[in-house]
């Protein structure tokens, strides 16, 4: 059961499963040799082998359970042999001295938490044999800065990168079908992304608090952008949101204070609530005319944003809309109805100075609306 002293172990021609914990606390083991023919390394079978600095997977090994060799702190090294097919879950969890690891294309999955808390792991290549990352796979690698993930991948799991702090740039192939929540949350270093065409969601709070980006490309293949997606991302100064997008989720953008510009093609139905909160460096904006409803909150706290124009296709404009909008001087509404507004939609802003342009045909019918009657000039649009 104590094995504390022991410092070197050879498994033999002949072995072709490791059982689980078999050598758990092993704490001074420092050397360690698989012969080709294991065939399994069960649940934990060197966790905790805080002495171990490399390890060689031999490629006859198919099975291979839940954290193999966490917590083994000492080891820098990994060498994974072709054949391997899969890199279990937790297998290398909070393995904080690992430094380089290679991972050959004969593997086709990595499990949840394969890498998490690996610190001092700099760079990773993902082979396109890979097709599913499970969930926190790479999470907290604080000094991962070299990222490749190769085509063929098609599914990210939710927190894949999350709080990978030196992380740069991520280029997301267009083979990649699923990305799961907050896939690249925290990676404050990272500053450009690139979505690859084929890609058709952009996930839940993918890049959460990305303070640090400043650059993505969105290709035409997207048709989501799910709530939270670019939330936090103060440095983001512009995004295109291609024609192909039809839903922008609730605090899709909330938080972006350094975007100046943002144009909403006509392919978009629905826009969620806050999706603009907080975008104080915005200045205009053009609702399309597929929209019916402008959500709670959608451009709250937006206090650069001069002008608006709303098309003739909203219908609806939800509570604390235009919240705090202190420098709303301009609105285009060219609904012939005027929408019913109870006064919240424009909560902290001074109506009274600002100007509101209607169709010619209706600004008797906004003059005598209420909350629109209150701007101070209702005119027509020339």
């Amino acid at each position: 059961d104590y094995c504390y002293g022991l410092s070197s172990v050879t498994i033999p021609d002949g072995v072709t499963t490791i059982g689980g914990w078999a050598f758990q606390d092993c704490t001074s083991l420092a050397s360690v040799t698989i012969s080709d023919g294991v065939t399994t390394i069960g649940d934990g079978a060197f966790q905790y082998c805080y002495g171990l600095s490399s390890i060689t997977i031999p490629g006859s090994v198919t099975t291979i359970g839940v954290g193999t060799f966490s917590y083994c702190t000492g080891l820098s090294s990994v060498t994974i042999s072709d054949g391997v097919t899969m890199i279990g879950r937790s297998m290398f969890y909070f393995c904080s001295g690992l430094s380089s690891v290679t991972i050959p294309s004969s593997v086709t999955t990595i499990g949840s938490g394969a890498f998490q808390h690996c610190a001092s792991l700099s760079a990773v290549t993902i082979p396109n044999s890979v097709t599913t990352i499970g969930r926190a796979a790479f999470s907290t690698c604080t000094s991962l800065s070299s990222v490749t993930i190769s085509e063929g991948v098609k599914t990210i799991g939710d927190t894949m990168f999350s709080g990978c702090t030196s992380l740069s740039s991520i280029i997301i192939p267009g083979s990649v079908t699923t990305i799961g929540s907050y896939a690249f949350e925290r990676c404050s270093g990272l500053s450009s992304a690139t979505i690859s065409d084929g890609v058709t969601t952009v996930g839940e709070s993918m890049f959460y608090f990305c303070v640090g980006l400043s650059s993505v490309t969105i290709p035409s293949s997207v048709m989501t952008i799910e709530g939270g997606a670019f939330s936090g991302c103060s440095s983001l100064s512009s995004v295109t949101i291609p024609n192909s997008v039809m839903t922008i989720g609730s605090n899709a953008f909330n938080g972006c204070s350094g975007l100046s510009s943002v144009a909403i093609p006509n392919g978009v139905t629905a826009i969620g609530s806050n999706v603009f909160r907080g975008c104080s460096g915005l200045s205009s904006v053009a609702i399309p005319g597929n929209v019916t409803t402008i959500r709670v909150g959608t451009f709250s706290y937006c206090t650069g944003l001069s002008s608006v124009t709303i098309s003739d296709g909203v219908t609806t404009i939800e509570s604390e809309a235009f919240e705090n909008c202190t420098a709303l001087a301009t609105i285009t509404n060219l609904n012939p109805i005027p929408q019913s507004i109870y006064g919240d939609e424009f909560q902290s802003v001074n109506i009274k100075a600002a100007t509101l342009y209607v169709p010619a045909a209706n600004v008797d019918a906004y003059k005598a609306a209420p909350v629109w009657e209150e701007f101070g000039a209702i005119l027509p649009i020339n």
